[in-house]
Order: C-alpha cells, then sequence, then structure tokens
C-alpha cells in the first residue's frame, strides 16, 4: 500500500484507496481500511478530516527523512553505550587496583566467612530462646486481654438475646441452650 502512495505522489480518500489496491497490489478490499488505519496509526501515513471526507498521503521524502531521524538516534544512542562501556571498563580497572590476591587477603575471606557463620548460629540460637523474651511475653499478655474482653464482651451479648428471647417470646433458657448448642456451664472468662 505505501507502494501506492510513493509512487504516485498523491492524496487519496478511502473509496480511492478501495479501488486502487486490489486492482494494482493484490490488496483484499476488505482489509484496505484497516490496513491504511494501521499505516496512519503508525505514522507512516498522514491523514487528514476535510469537511466529510478523509485524505489519506505520503510521499517518499517523509519516509526518508523519518529513517535518517531515526537513524540519527540510533547512532546517538550507540556512541553513548559506547562511551558508557569505556566509563565502566576504566572503573573496573580502578577497582582492581590494589585488590590482588594476596595471603592476608585469603586469611581475612575466610575470618569474614567464619564470623559469618557465627553470626548465623548465634541467630538461630537467639530465636529459640526468643519466647522467654519479656517483650515477647508482654506482648503475649496484652494480646490474651484483648481476646478474653472480646470474649466476654460476646458472652454478654449471648445472654443479653436469651434474656430478651425469654422475655418477648418466652422461650426457656434450656431450649435456647439446646438449639443453639450453648453448655451448660457457659459463662465469663475469669
Amino acid at each position: 500500500m505505501m507502494e501506492i502512495f510513493f509512487e504516485t505522489k498523491d492524496v487519496f480518500q478511502l473509496k480511492d484507496m478501495e479501488k486502487i489496491a486490489p486492482r494494482e497490489k493484490g490488496i483484499t478490499a476488505m482489509s484496505v481500511k484497516e490496513v491504511l488505519q494501521s499505516l496512519v496509526d503508525d505514522g507512516m501515513v498522514d491523514s487528514e478530516r476535510i469537511g466529510t471526507s478523509n485524505y489519506f498521503w505520503a510521499f517518499p521524502s517523509k519516509a526518508l527523512h523519518a529513517r535518517k531521524r531515526k537513524l540519527e538516534t540510533l547512532s546517538t544512542q550507540f556512541s553513548e553505550g559506547n562511551e558508557k562501556k569505556e566509563n565502566l571498563q576504566q572503573s573496573i580497572k580502578r577497582a582492581k587496583i590494589g585488590r590482588h590476591d594476596t595471603e592476608e587477603r585469603a586469611s581475612l575471606s575466610k575470618e569474614l566467612a567464619s564470623l559469618q557463620q557465627q553470626k548465623e548460629q548465634l541467630k538461630a540460637e537467639l530465636e529459640k530462646y526468643k519466647e522467654c523474651d519479656p517483650e515477647v511475653i508482654e506482648e503475649i499478655r496484652q494480646a490474651n486481654k484483648v481476646a478474653k474482653d472480646a470474649a466476654n464482651r460476646w458472652t454478654d451479648n449471648i445472654f443479653a438475646i436469651k434474656s430478651w428471647a425469654k422475655r418477648k417470646f418466652g422461650f426457656e433458657e434450656s431450649k435456647i441452650d439446646k438449639n443453639f448448642g450453648i453448655p451448660e456451664d457457659f459463662d465469663y472468662i475469669d
């Protein structure tokens, strides 16, 4: 389809393209509109609505300029990439200065590994005794207090509902307990 535009260097309407494309380039008439819209979306073909008609055009010079701009952009990126690569290689060379493998460096490396292993062992041992930590114990106590208060609040709600059902409908407490699975020893938590 681009060849039609480049060869004729003319402006077309959609209906013109639907006639020319199948005849000259073998593009099916049903797909001309989608192909043309795709080219417009990609910026390869220009489009303008004038009055009630849509006009389409693409000139070889625009495509050439677009390719030149793309080539310039890629060339700039390539040169920046090469410069960055050179800078990184220089940084690596500078970083290697003074880092030769020596006996002292090897012994310090072994000592570091040993200390890291010892640190992990101490962390594991500390984790074993975490349950005896006063802060953890206090957190557990606070959580238990909150849970106890919540349980007593729900117990109070159940007693209130049982009392209301007894007054409103005359239900016996034993039947309510039986129907809702409330145990006989149900009471507040101390």
